[in-house]
């Protein structure tokens, strides 16, 4: 039985890649739903898949956050992870759906939900926008904030795995972007522009453009509703789980799940000695993404399959 994938909007969760993904389980409006209609929901899904994995996005109000807190402490259970990630709405989209191809992989439940730390570091999330004036979430210097209330000034950001900002301009270069074969999602608000298409696109050597309704959360976290926003990711299942399967898996000294990384998704307990030098855990890419030569092998080799190293014509 899969592991419960679960999210705090309706508008997270994207169509499913094939006819194995499973689709996401919704916690909706925690913070105004009584705490026992809370309580009731993830009793449900453990009872239906024994465990659950809640993605938290930073941006979520500190109510619903306490709301979900408080449901695992009444139930008592350490088999509900409650997984932060900084990733902006439609990131959060795409790592909520590649955590459904994984559910379904030959995964434990600890694993799945420690590889999100390690996947969002290969999801480039960022958006156009016509104007940072209101942008909090990245670094924005000083001349961007002045050139934003220009009209028609429009920027390129880049929420990470590292934050960057360009103004859209003939001649300028799109933020760097990924070193592997990704496919680009878009998510058109109230900006008119082509530039994703037209320059990010080809630019990034995507192999395929698709695009999804924007999430009611972006305007909110981008400071501006004239935004395109846009995520470039892993689509292969096969290739995630290579990703994940060569990461060394610990076992965590309290609640006996094994996972990957520094530290249990599900307890919460650190591990009791730090990981040897060399391994590729989810925690050691914790300040950062991992540069090219630290990727693991599953994007470096040339085994990788063709539809993911060759960009659409």
């Amino acid at each position: 039985m899969p592991t419960a994938i679960a999210v705090t909007s309706a508008d997270l969760v994207l169509p499913p890649t094939d006819q194995q993904t499973p689709t996401a389980a919704v916690l909706p409006a925690l913070e105004t739903r009584p705490l026992a209609h809370a309580v009731a929901d993830l009793q449900l899904l453990l009872d239906r898949y024994g465990h659950v994995i809640v993605l938290c996005p930073t941006s979520l109000p500190k109510a619903a956050e306490q709301r979900l807190h408080a449901g695992r402490a009444l139930l008592e259970s350490d088999r509900i992870a409650l997984v932060k990630t900084d990733l902006p709405p439609l990131g959060v989209a795409v790592l909520a759906r590649q955590l459904r191809q994984l559910s379904v992989c030959d995964f434990g439940p600890g694993v799945v939900a420690s590889a999100a730390r390690l996947l969002a570091h290969y999801i480039y999330a960022g958006a156009v926008l016509g104007s940072v004036a209101k942008l909090d979430r990245v670094p924005v210097g000083l001349k961007s904030h002045l050139k934003g209330w220009l009209p028609g000034s429009q920027f390129a950001v880049l929420a990470g795995p590292v934050p960057q900002l360009v103004r859209v301009g003939p001649g300028v270069e799109p933020p760097a972007g990924p070193e592997f074969g990704t496919q680009l999602l878009l998510a058109r608000g109230q900006l008119q522009t082509d530039w994703p298409t037209g320059t990010l696109a080809p630019r990034w050597q995507v192999q395929a453009v698709q695009e999804a309704p924007l999430p009611a959360e972006s305007p909110g976290w981008w400071g501006t509703g004239r935004l395109v926003e846009f995520t470039a990711y892993l689509p292969d299942i096969a290739v995630l789980h290579r990703l994940v399967a060569s990461v060394r898996r610990e076992t965590c000294h309290w609640c006996g799940m094994e996972l990957i990384g520094d530290r249990c998704a599900f307890c919460c307990a650190p591990l009791t000695a730090p990981l040897p030098g060399g391994s590729h855990a989810a925690g050691s890419h914790a300040s950062g993404p991992p540069s090219a030569a630290a990727q693991p092998r599953a994007l470096r080799s040339s085994r990788v399959p063709r539809a993911l190293t060759s960009p659409v014509r």
